[in-house]
């Protein structure tokens, strides 16, 4: 597999590669282990997130609550702000 950087990403890498003491191809080994690690969880998550409501474990809240529950927030921060509290 042949992987194609920029200059500047490939003097980075050479740069980490010196400080670690460790190949280049090593560290592009562990970073795309370590992005579709990150990938997996995400998407894990994600997919919980998606079957939380399906399931009845969450309730969705309306967007006119969120909207006024924010409203109301930024409204007592600005009147904290103003009282100087």
């Amino acid at each position: 597999m042949e992987v194609h950087l920029t200059p500047d990403a490939q003097a980075k890498l050479e740069q980490m590669a010196r400080d670690s003491g460790r190949g280049n191809d090593e560290l592009v080994e562990d970073a795309v282990i370590g992005f579709y690690a990150e990938l997996a969880w995400a998407r894990e998550m994600l997919d919980r997130r998606f079957d939380d409501p399906e399931s009845g474990r969450v309730k969705p809240i309306p967007g006119e609550e969120i909207e006024t529950y924010f409203r109301e927030k930024s409204a007592a921060a600005r009147r904290r702000l103003q009282s100087g509290s």
